[in-house]
């Protein structure tokens, strides 16, 4: 282990702070936890840290998607038996806000999902998990048809001015250059599906049709905003960490997209 002393709250939240991350702002946060190296308290320490930085008035999010509860036709890492599919759509415990972790999210996004009086939007694929003040606003009404556009809580980000922080991770985890795709003039659409939780406990599968999405240009994409000189890199922890406004990301996103994508 090449760390002088272990990583705590105090000097987390001092690292971010240096970055840029101020009382006051809405931060989307994706992470590698390993990246920091060693934290005394572990995600504890990192999410007081975070909350710490933005102070009370400041609002943490995080993506806390479920990618198992959908169309298992779609699967390929892995596949299952095409004989599986009818077992799984039939018998998927329908998406609960409460009780469904995320998946491939991370720690760190696990960790702000049960933590106390945080509230997460009910999107069965691509929730989100929020806590501060502006939480209520950044979780609710996330259609199922628009779960990564205007109306979903990315949209709600971008409306609130909000910041994308990137923790030991690259532009392939960045979630907002999504919002861009749903911003194209006639994005791929392509019919989905879910186990969705009824109101009386029930699971009920359900289909809808919303856009297509492909990550496989978003680290080009982001070397791209990164050379627009509104990005902040520095070190938080172990971590090389990547501070930038959603806006500008999303706005840059939005016309690379139609420059670039055939």
């Amino acid at each position: 282990m090449d760390q002088s002393m272990p990583h705590t709250v105090d000097s987390l939240a001092s690292d971010l702070r240096a970055l840029g991350l101020a009382a006051g702002d809405v931060v989307l946060v994706h992470s590698s936890y390993r990246s920091l190296g060693f934290v005394a308290g572990g995600t504890q320490a990192v999410v007081q840290a975070l909350l710490a930085a933005v102070g009370p008035d400041g609002t943490l999010v995080v993506p806390t998607h479920t990618p198992d509860n959908t169309d298992p036709a779609g699967w390929r890492h892995p596949p299952v038996p095409e004989a599986w599919w009818p077992v799984i759509r039939e018998r998927t415990p329908g998406f609960d806000p409460a009780r469904t972790p995320s998946r491939y999210m991370g720690v760190l996004a696990e960790t702000v999902r049960t933590w106390p009086g945080a509230l997460r939007s009910d999107h069965p694929q691509v929730s989100f998990a929020a806590l501060g003040r502006h939480a209520a606003e950044v979780v609710a009404g996330h259609p199922l048809d628009d779960a990564l556009g205007e109306r979903s809580p990315l949209g709600a980000v971008y409306r609130l001015a909000g910041r994308v922080l990137l923790l030991g991770c690259g532009y392939d985890s960045n979630t907002s250059l999504h919002l861009a795709e749903y911003r194209q003039a006639a994005p791929p659409r392509a019919a989905t599906g879910s186990s969705l939780r009824q109101p009386d406990g029930t699971s009920r599968w359900a289909t809808w049709v919303d856009v297509v999405t492909d990550e496989s240009d978003f680290d080009r994409l982001g070397a791209d905003f990164d050379a627009t000189g509104q990005v902040t890199t520095g070190r938080v922890g172990g971590a090389t960490a990547r501070l930038m406004p959603q806006p500008a990301l999303v706005d840059h996103a939005t016309a690379w997209m139609a420059a670039h994508r055939h």
